[in-house]
C-alpha cells in the first residue's frame, strides 16, 4: 500500500525496516504469550485454597500440565522470537521463498551459537525471555547478513544445482553457502567473545556487563532507582528487562527481605525498603513499565476500538503481572510515543513507594508475595497493612495520569495512520474496480486485504442494524415527480461517508449481502409513509437488489413474510435488478420473477445497454422499466452512436409498453438531447442528490 511518509524523526524512524521488523516479529508470536501466560497464572494462581486443590489432583497432574505448557511457550520465547523477527524482517527485503527460508535457518542457527555451544546445558536461560536480546540482534543481524551473501552468489553465473534433482532440492541448495557464511561468522565472533572474556558464550557476556554496572555502593535509592531505570529501557528495546538483571536482583535486593525478617524475629524493625517484593507490588504492577496504569487509561479514555479490545483481551494476565500481549501488541517495544511514560511511570512509582516506606507512612516489607499477585493483595501481603494498599492505589493514579496524554497521542496517530491508509486504500479500489468486481477483497494476501477485511468486519458490526437510506427523486420531462430511489448510506465514524459500491461489494465478500439487502427494503418500506408525505402520494418507490439475491430462495422468502404483513399490491414498490454479471434464466428465475409481480411489485433493470444480456431480460416481459446505463447518458457528446443506442432502447422498450428512465442527468444539455431521442424520464444531479427524509 502506497501510503505517504510521516514527518518528523520519530516517524521516520517508525518506518525503517529494522522497527517495522521487530514490531512484525513481536506481534507475530502474541499467540504463544498468551498461551504461555495462561498456563503460567493456572499454574501459579496465588490462592492457596486454589494451589493445595491442584497439587492434590492426581497426584498433582495439573501442576505438572501447566508447567510443560509453560516451558514449551515462555522457556523457548527467544527461539519463537528470532524466528518470527526473521519472517518479519526478510518479508520486508525479499520476495523468493528460498531466500525466507534460507534466512531462517541462519537466525536460528546463529541464535544457538550465540546463546551458549554447550547444548547440553540449554533450558529456559538460554532460550527463554532472558536471550530476547540475542534474538533480536541474531534475527535481523543473520537475516541482513544471508540476503548480503544470497545476493552475491546469485550475481555469479555458476549455481550449485544437481542434475536430476527436484526444483525445492535445488532450491535449498542454493542457501547452503549463505547459511554457512553466516552460521561461520556468529561462530568466530561468539569464539572471539568466549577467549577475550573468559566467559561460555556472548550471552554470559551480556550478563555479566549488566551486573557490573550495579557494581558500586550499596542497595539504596540510587542503585534500585538505576535498576528500575535500566530494566525500563531494555524492556522498551524488546529485552526481557527483569530477566536479564536477574543476578543483580538476586544480589542486591532478595537478601533485603531476608534482612528484614531477621531483624523481626530478633525483635528488632526491619530497616530495608527494598527488596524483590518492593518491585514486583509497587513498581511492576501490571508487568514492566507499571502498564496496568496504562490499561486503565485505555480503557476509560482511549477512542480506539482495536486497543481497548487489545486491552481487554490482555486484562486477564495483567491482573496477574504478565503483560507481554500489551508491550507486544500496542506495541510499546520501539515505539517512540510510549518511550517517555513507559520510562516515567516505573520511576515515578519506586519513588514514591520508596519514599512512603522510608517515611514510616507504610511498613517495612516484611512477608514474602508471589510476582504474580495481583495489586491490593500484593500490597497488603507484603506489608501486612491495608497502608500497602493504598500505596498500590496511588501509583495507579498517578500512572494513569502521566500515561493518559501519550494515550491520545496515540489515538490521534492511530486515525491519522487510519486515514491515509483508507484514501490509499480506496484510491486502489476505484482505480481497479472494474477487475475486482469478479475477485474477492477480502481475500487478497496484501495490505489492501488487510483494510478490506478490517472494513467488512465493521460494515458488518454495523449493518445491517444501522441502514441509513437517502432517497434520489426521479422526474418527467413535463416536471412532475415520478418516483424516488432509496440508496444506502453508511457513515464510517473516521472515513465519513463509505463509496456506496463499495459497501455492496463488501458485503458480498463478507458473506451478509443477502442480509443487509433485506434490511435496505425492510428500512424503505419503514419509511414509506414519510417518504409519500414528502414527495407525493403517488410516486414509486424503487429499492436495489442484486441479481444473485433477488432469485434466491431466501430472499422470495422474506417477500413472502413481508407481503402477508403488509400487502404490497398499489403500494408502487419497485425492485431494480442490480448486478453487472447476467442473471440465469432458468424456470426457478422465472418462477421468482412471477411471483415477485404476482405480489405486486414493479420490476426494473438498471444499467440496462443494447447489449445480449440487457436484451434478453425484455424477452418474457417480466419488467415495467428499464434504466438507461450510466455510460451512455454521460456520452450523449462524446460519443457519435451514443444517441442512436438510446434511441434504439426507446423504440425497443416502446414496442414492449415498458418505461425507460435516464440515470445520471446532470445538465439541462443532457436532459433536452434525451427528450429530443425520446427518453423523457429522468434521475440526478440536474434536479437532486440523494438526500435524507429529514432535509428539507
Amino acid at each position: 500500500m502506497r501510503v505517504p511518509r510521516k514527518s518528523g524523526v520519530f516517524s521516520r524512524l517508525e518506518q525503517t525496516t529494522v522497527v517495522r521488523a521487530v514490531r512484525g516479529g513481536l506481534t507475530n508470536i502474541i499467540p504463544v504469550l498468551t498461551v504461555g501466560a495462561f498456563a503460567l497464572i493456572l499454574k501459579s494462581f496465588p490462592v492457596d485454597a486454589y494451589q493445595k486443590a491442584i497439587a492434590g489432583f492426581a497426584g498433582g497432574f495439573l501442576p505438572e500440565l501447566f508447567n510443560i505448557v509453560f516451558q514449551a511457550t515462555f522457556g523457548a520465547l527467544s527461539v519463537y522470537m528470532t524466528f518470527s523477527i526473521s519472517w518479519a524482517f526478510i518479508k520486508l527485503k525479499a520476495d523468493d521463498d528460498t531466500v525466507k527460508g534460507g534466512a531462517l535457518v541462519a537466525s536460528l542457527i546463529s541464535f544457538f551459537i550465540l546463546a551458549g555451544a554447550n547444548l547440553s546445558s540449554f533450558g529456559t536461560d538460554s532460550m527463554g525471555p532472558k536471550s530476547m536480546f540475542l534474538a533480536i540482534i541474531t534475527a535481523l543481524g543473520a537475516s541482513y547478513l544471508y540476503l548480503v551473501f544470497s545476493h552475491l552468489l546469485a550475481k555469479r553465473s555458476r549455481r550449485l544445482y544437481t542434475t536430476g534433482g527436484d526444483r525445492d532440492f535445488n532450491h535449498m541448495l542454493r542457501t547452503l553457502i549463505p547459511i554457512a557464511a553466516v552460521s561461520l561468522i556468529f561462530a568466530l565472533f561468539n569464539a572471539l567473545v568466549i577467549r577475550l572474556f573468559s566467559v561460555d558464550s556472548f550471552r554470559s557476556l551480556v550478563a555479566e556487563v549488566f551486573d557490573q554496572l550495579f557494581s558500586f555502593g550499596h542497595a539504596g535509592f540510587i542503585k534500585g532507582f538505576l535498576f528500575v531505570f535500566i530494566s525500563s529501557i531494555l524492556w522498551f528495546f524488546g529485552i526481557h528487562g527483569s530477566d536479564i538483571l536477574e543476578g543483580v536482583m538476586q544480589t542486591y535486593f532478595v537478601p533485603g527481605l531476608q534482612a528484614n525478617q531477621a531483624a523481626v524475629l530478633v525483635g528488632g524493625a526491619p530497616v530495608n525498603v527494598l527488596t524483590k517484593e518492593f518491585f514486583d507490588c509497587f513498581v511492576l504492577m501490571g508487568g514492566c513499565g507499571a502498564t496496568i496504569c496504562l490499561l486503565i487509561a485505555i480503557l476509560l479514555f482511549s477512542r480506539s476500538r482495536s486497543r481497548r479490545r487489545l486491552g481487554l483481551t490482555a486484562a486477564f494476565p495483567m491482573i496477574f503481572n504478565i503483560n507481554e500481549l500489551m508491550v507486544f501488541g500496542i506495541p510499546i517495544i520501539l515505539n517512540p510515543i510510549m518511550l517517555i511514560p513507559f520510562l516515567l511511570v516505573p520511576l515515578v512509582c519506586y519513588s514514591t513507594a520508596y519514599f512512603a516506606i522510608y517515611m514510616g507512612w507504610v511498613p517495612m516489607i516484611t512477608s514474602s508475595v508471589e510476582w504474580t499477585t495481583p495489586i491490593l493483595l500484593g500490597g497488603f501481603r507484603s506489608t501486612g497493612s491495608i497502608a500497602g494498599s493504598i500505596l498500590q492505589l496511588v501509583n495507579v493514579a498517578l500512572g494513569v495520569l502521566i500515561y493518559l496524554p501519550f494515550v491520545r497521542m496515540l489515538d490521534r496517530q492511530s486515525e491519522e495512520d487510519v486515514r491515509r491508509g483508507f484514501e490509499s486504500f480506496m484510491e486502489f479500489y476505484r482505480r481497479n474496480e472494474p477487475e475486482l468486481l469478479g475477485l474477492s477483497l477480502i481475500d487478497r494476501g496484501d495490505v489492501y486485504g488487510d483494510f478490506a477485511k478490517n472494513l467488512c468486519e465493521e460494515l458488518k458490526n454495523d449493518l445491517p442494524e444501522k441502514v441509513v437510506l437517502y432517497y434520489q427523486p426521479q422526474y418527467h420531462y413535463n416536471g412532475s415527480l415520478i418516483g424516488v430511489e432509496a440508496l444506502l448510506r453508511y457513515k464510517h465514524p473516521i472515513h465519513g461517508m463509505l463509496y456506496p459500491p463499495l459497501i455492496f461489494k463488501l458485503a458480498e465478500d463478507g458473506g451478509f449481502l443477502p442480509e443487509l439487502e433485506e434490511a435496505v427494503l425492510a428500512a424503505a418500506l419503514r419509511d414509506r409513509d414519510k417518504v409519500l408525505a414528502r414527495f407525493g402520494a403517488d410516486v414509486k418507490l424503487s429499492v436495489n437488489v442484486t441479481g444473485t439475491t433477488i432469485v434466491s430462495p431466501r430472499f422470495i422468502e422474506y417477500c413472502r413474510e413481508l407481503n402477508e404483513k403488509a400487502p404490497f399490491d398499489g403500494k408502487n414498490i419497485c425492485l431494480e435488478v442490480t448486478e453487472q454479471a447476467a442473471l440465469l434464466f432458468n424456470g426457478d428465475t422465472m418462477r421468482i420473477l412471477r411471483e415477485l409481480r404476482d405480489m405486486g411489485m414493479l420490476l426494473a433493470i438498471d444499467d440496462f445497454s443494447m447489449g445480449q444480456t440487457s436484451l434478453h431480460y425484455l424477452a418474457d416481459n417480466l419488467f415495467d422499466l428499464v434504466k438507461l446505463d450510466g455510460s451512455l447518458v454521460r456520452g450523449l457528446f462524446t460519443h457519435t452512436n451514443t444517441r442512436e443506442i438510446i434511441a434504439s432502447v426507446v423504440r425497443l422498450a416502446d414496442s414492449l409498453e415498458i418505461k425507460v428512465l435516464a440515470e445520471f442527468v446532470e445538465t439541462e444539455e443532457q436532459r433536452q438531447a434525451l427528450h429530443e431521442i425520446g427518453c423523457d424520464r429522468y434521475q440526478g444531479y440536474l434536479y437532486s442528490a440523494a438526500v435524507p427524509l429529514d432535509r428539507n
